[in-house]
């Protein structure tokens, strides 16, 4: 079995509603996404989320990107069992950037290529996403039929406020991720009010999307303490990350990293510096399924907690992706994705991945990513399209 076809697609998707944070607002997303063909007709899916203050990436960039980086020749072998398939998925690299001492640049284009990779052949050798954590990383491997995603409340207006963190909690979620730092917010007003609304069982956590200084993060971080949290996520910019080491001293919140954790270096940068707790593993910026498996790997040997994060404006391929990585991967302290329906509106998918009323959703346990594209839909959000290889 091998790859005959491969092309690559800008989809834009306009969002349900405005989403702000401290690092950006946005009302529609412009993703990457590759169509595989195998030489048996099967056909697999694979999605990117590029964004420039992230990883450094645009859509153009992950176009050139893909074309330069000859993959048709690394796609160009045989693969006689799903097993081979997942080692050649895991060998993909796209063309190194001489700027790039991180090792991300290209994380999103590749995450799109690898999982229409290993969709394509899950489908032709009938195996599921899942099956890719029980052979990359068995110590992490732990199946489980259904998980349950977090809530996420951003910048809600008016009775909004109230409204959001209710229904969460009359809807029976676990967690709650409350998005803090954003200009003219009041952080301590606004959280004390979320605690309010969401009574003291919710485990709630907050993320600054790099909004504070380095002078001010410590106070920050106290200032929301009495409320409950249970970690801070990113609370300064990557370029002041090494911070971190003190802040931690002086705080007792679990810090934990989201654009400072995008690939291997940057995991042993932070465990060798002592600059967090967990890790926030989103698969499209961290360079895929499998890449986001090393690293949660790289967690568990360094006594670190990790969480599955998603970006904004995923669609149902990565929802799916998302789905096998929970479904599959033990000690995942956070889950989040699968908004589909609440926030975009077009999932690609035939049938609704949204989580339930509940946050709960069933793994998905059909082959490959476990669920039917709707093409028409994904011809409709195209706005250009290049053939990569056949």
């Amino acid at each position: 079995m091998r790859v005959v076809e491969l092309e690559v697609r800008h989809v834009r998707v306009a969002l349900r509603r405005k989403v702000t944070h401290a690092s950006h607002v946005r009302t529609e997303t412009d993703n990457v996404v590759v169509r595989c063909k195998l030489n048996d007709g099967s056909v697999g899916y694979g999605e990117g989320v590029p964004r420039d203050y992230v990883t450094g990436e645009t859509i153009d960039f992950s176009f050139d990107l893909l074309k330069r980086s000859d993959v048709a020749k690394q796609l160009d072998t045989d693969a006689e069992n799903f097993v081979q398939a997942v080692h050649l998925a895991e060998r993909l690299k796209l063309a190194p950037q001489a700027s790039d001492d991180r090792g991300i640049l290209g994380n999103a284009a590749r995450c799109a290529l690898e999982l229409a990779v290993l969709d394509a052949f899950g489908r032709a050798f009938g195996e599921p996403l899942t099956r890719v954590t029980e052979l990359v990383a068995p110590e992490l491997y732990k199946f489980r039929d259904r998980v349950q995603y977090s809530g996420v409340i951003g910048n809600p207006r008016g009775w909004k406020k109230r409204l959001y963190p209710l229904v969460y909690r009359l809807a029976g979620f676990k967690q709650v991720k409350l998005k803090v730092g954003i200009e003219g917010q009041d952080d301590v007003k606004r959280t004390k009010t979320m605690r309010r609304w969401l009574g003291r069982k919710i485990d709630l956590r907050i993320d600054a999307n790099e909004a504070w200084a380095p002078t001010e993060v410590a106070d920050r971080i106290r200032e929301l303490e009495p409320f409950g949290i249970t970690s801070v996520e990113q609370p300064v910019r990557h370029e002041d990350v090494a911070c971190l080491t003190d802040v931690r001293k002086q705080v007792k919140t679990p810090v934990m990293l989201d654009e400072s954790l995008c690939g291997m270096v940057d995991a042993e940068r932070a465990a060798r510096g002592g600059w967090c707790d967990l890790f926030n593993l989103r698969l499209s910026k961290c360079g895929g399924f499998i890449p986001s498996l090393r690293l949660a790997q790289y967690a568990k040997q360094h006594n670190l907690g990790y969480q599955l994060g998603c970006q904004v404006g995923e669609t149902a391929i990565l929802s799916a992706a998302g789905r096998h990585f929970a479904a599959s991967v033990d000690d995942i302290r956070y889950l989040e994705g699968s908004y589909d329906r609440h926030l975009v509106w077009e999932s690609l998918a035939v049938d609704d991945l949204t989580f339930q009323r509940t946050g709960w959703a069933p793994a998905l346990i059909s082959s490959g990513l476990g669920f039917a594209l709707d093409s028409a839909r994904l011809d409709w959000v195209t706005k250009r399209k290049e053939t990569l290889l056949g």
